[in-house]
């Protein structure tokens, strides 16, 4: 943590981002806790209701992310039309991802019909859990078995009611480490599969069944793979700042975090019906977006965005 987060002046503004934002969550999450018996005998007017409950929280720390604290964020790649269902993969970098997933889905029209996949074990918090339950986020536990059960009556739900939905996944299944890069090396070398400098290697199970079960909804879904890029102004380590992204803690305390941080996005979109049918055919396709996540990441480490394999990039604020 760099010293100016710890003054009393930094404590002070994190306290005036944290605490309102914090009362916000638990009346939010009481509403939505509210809903829950009427779920099941109203699930489209729900799921609309609580989207608005949730747009309110995701706009509230957005706003101060973006406006209050100056995050320079930047895209590049494929337009994003408004009120698009899709599936979202990205690879995961920090905790402060889901401010470069909200910028694009608040210009697209989805911010409050974003649903993430989450741990299973957060569906026993107070509120919070309960919270996401009503939004129908999908609660992973890493058991299979129970995990498809969760993911099948997800889609069903999504097919027959035709909910507008980004379906968010971090496909990599943890948070990128240079410790957990070293593991997925040391896998993939025994497994005869690809390194990837940058990301690790994407679990597919996941992926596979949204995409085998969703491919006929009609809501017309789509997929768009997310590449999240980070870089800090006068960072240390092997990658001098590169892929160095802030701690929650430092988008609450800085005065401004543009500088030193700069923030990427460059996105890819895909028609469903585009993507191959077969798992394995899947499992290919999703390896082939990260091994072009990997090259476009080392491009990017030292020209940033002047990096010319990612065409036309744009500030969005």
């Amino acid at each position: 943590m760099a010293p100016s987060t710890r003054s009393p002046a930094a404590i002070l503004r994190a306290l005036l981002f944290f605490i309102p934002w914090l009362l916000h969550l638990i009346l939010a999450n009481i509403l939505l806790t509210l809903t829950l018996p009427f779920s099941w005998p109203f699930p489209a007017q729900i799921y609309a209701a609580n989207s608005q409950i949730a747009y309110t929280v995701w706009a509230h720390i957005q706003r101060c992310f973006e406006r209050g604290r100056g995050a320079k964020i930047t895209v590049s790649g494929d337009a994003l039309p408004r009120g698009e269902n899709a599936i979202v993969i990205a690879n995961h970098v920090s905790w402060t991802d889901f401010y470069l997933v909200q910028a694009l889905a608040v210009r697209a029209g989805m911010l409050g019909s974003s649903r993430y996949f989450a741990k299973a074990s957060l569906r026993w918090v107070p509120f919070l859990g309960w919270g996401m339950i009503a939004l129908g986020m999908p609660m992973v536990s890493r058991n299979w078995v129970n995990d498809r059960r969760e993911f099948e009556a997800l889609f069903e739900g999504i097919k027959s009611a035709a909910l507008p939905i980004w379906l968010i996944a971090y496909s990599e299944g943890t948070r990128f480490t240079q410790k957990k890069w070293e593991e997925t090396k040391t896998f993939c070398e025994s497994r005869g599969k690809p390194v990837f400098p940058h990301v690790l290697y994407p679990r597919s199970k996941g992926f596979v069944t949204e995409v085998q079960n969703l491919r006929d909804s009609s809501s017309h879904i789509h997929v768009y793979d997310l590449t999240l890029a980070y870089s800090k102004a006068g960072g240390s380590g092997v990658n001098k700042g590169f892929m160095d992204a802030p701690t929650i803690w430092e988008t609450f305390a800085m005065a401004r975090v543009s500088p030193p941080w700069r923030f990427h996005v460059h996105v890819r979109r895909f028609e469903i019906k585009e993507l191959p049918e077969d798992e394995e055919g899947l499992r290919t396709w999703l390896e082939e977006r990260w091994a072009e996540k990997s090259r476009i990441l080392q491009g990017m480490e030292g020209e940033w965005t002047e990096f010319g394999g990612l065409g036309e990039v744009e500030s969005l604020i």
